[in-house]
Formats: structure tokens, sequence, C-alpha cells
């Protein structure tokens, strides 16, 4: 293996390790004292907790390895070595955890937004690395490849069910902070993997493209793309122009194209990421 390869691989191995670890933190310092299952093989492993006493990592392991084993047979190899490796890290990490961990909050509202913040930041940064910690994931996919449904919605039939197997056991109050916590983990997720909303994309559509792309260009000194368009209303060809901004210049962007033409079509989307000249490095 060459040295850069070997170097990224290392750096990947940390980087879900640590993602591991905070994610456990998530669990044993919110979630689990406070009796919120919120979906998966660790929503599972709380309840199978509290209803028979089974050390979670243990019960998460061993639901986990199963799992693994019949994606590889049925699915295939998408799920890697890290996959297995971050199922095990994470089971180890929380049955230690669990010795040493008390409850930073008992109320149950709290537990579950902090529980889904720290969580979901620690599987955000074990994805983001290319790992992930099995369970729900490997779940999903193995029940939509045999129903008529897609990963997303395999997804959440496998944490609905957990979630109300958890408000059996622990009552309805609890299954909702659990949902609470789901929200809160995947909005945590989504901000490690994709990053704050910094760029805007804004669409321009005029009979002054030219005009207002050379005073964009110019003025504000980003690029900017022509894409061909056609007004089926009108049935006109057009160019609608793309330009890729930060948030503080959408001003300045709406600004010029107002002042060179005001009856203009005007479309600004978020950005969750760019990345090339102007913006972060590739």
């Amino acid at each position: 293996m060459k040295p850069e390869r070997l170097r990224a691989e290392i750096l990947s191995y940390l980087g879900i390790s640590a993602g591991v670890l905070v994610t456990a933190a998530g669990l044993c310092f919110f979630l689990v004292p406070n009796k919120i299952a919120a979906g998966g093989v660790s929503g599972l492993a709380t309840v199978l907790l509290y209803l028979a006493n089974l050390p979670m990592g243990v019960t998460m392991l061993v639901l986990n390895i199963p799992l693994f084993l019949l994606s590889l047979r049925i699915i295939g190899p998408m799920f890697g070595v890290k996959t297995l490796f971050g199922a095990i890290a994470l089971s180890v990490a929380v049955d230690f955890m669990n010795l040493v961990a008390l409850p930073l909050t008992n109320d149950p509202l709290l537990a579950a937004i902090y529980g889904g913040v720290v969580s979901g930041i620690g599987l955000g940064l074990a994805f983001r690395f290319g790992g992930s910690t099995g369970g729900t994931d490997m779940a999903a996919q193995l029940v939509a490849r045999y129903l008529p449904m897609s990963v997303g919605q395999a997804l959440l039939l496998v944490d609905g069910i957990v979630i109300l197997l958890a408000g059996i056991v622990f009552g309805p109050e609890r299954a909702l902070y659990a949902l609470l916590a789901v929200f809160v983990t995947t909005k945590a997720i989504d901000l490690i993997q994709e990053g704050q909303s910094y760029a805007k994309a804004v669409l321009v559509i005029s009979d002054h493209a030219d005009a207002i792309a050379q005073a964009i260009m110019v003025q504000m000194d980003r690029g900017v793309t022509g894409l061909a368009a056609r007004g089926l209303y009108t049935n006109t060809q057009r160019e609608m122009l793309l330009v890729t901004v930060a948030r503080s210049e959408i001003s300045r962007v709406k600004d010029i194209v107002r002042t060179i033409d005001d009856r203009a079509f005007v479309i600004i989307h978020d950005v969750h990421e760019v990345l090339g000249e102007g913006f972060r490095r590739l």
C-alpha cells in the first residue's frame, strides 16, 4: 500500500473511532439513562437492557454480526470492513462507557435533544470518514430487498418498529421523546456530513443575461455559467445564468440584477457544500 493511501486509511479509522466514541457518549450520558430508545439496534438494545438487564454493547454486537453476515450474503460487499469495525467499536465503547457514565440530565426533553445532537455528531463523523455503525442501515437494505419499498422507507419502518416497542415497554411519552431524538440526530448527521448552508446558488432568467453576467464577474469576481433554457409558455429560447455566492453576497447579486433588469426571474437555493475555486478546496 502506498504511503499516501496508508495515511488516508489510518485517518479514516481514527475518524470512525472518534465518531464511535462521541456516539457512545450521546447514548450513555443522555439517551439510555432516560429510557429513550431512538430507533435502530441501539434502541432495541436499550429496551432489552431494561427488560432483561442484558449488557447493551453485547446485545448490539449479537444483533449486528448476523445482520452483517446476512447482508454480505444477500446484498453483497457494500457493507465493508469499516462497517464491521464501526459496529464492533461502538458495542465495546458503549459497554465500557456505561460502567462510568452518569446521566448529565434527568429531564427527558433535554436528554432527547442533547442526546440526539451528540449521537448525530458522532454518526456524522463516522459517515464522513467512510464508516458506519451498521445496525439499522443493514436491516433497512434487507427489508427493501424483499418488500416493495425504498431503502429510506424501510429505514423508517425499522426505526418505527423499535420506537413502537419502546413505547409499549416505557410508555407513549418516552416514544415521543424517542421520535424527537431521531429527528435531532438526523439533522445533526446532515450538518456534519454536508456542512452548514454557507452558500447560495442563484439562477437568473433575463433578456439581458450577458450584461448581468458581465456585471457579476467584474463587480463581484464570481464565475457565472450560462445554461440554455426555453420558456414553454412563450416558446422562446433564453440563456439562464447560474452563479454560486456566499450568503453575505446575495444582496449584491440581487442589486446587480435589479439595476440591469428589474423584470428578471431570480431563483435562490441553499447550497450545503461548495468545493472549488473561490470556495473550499476540493
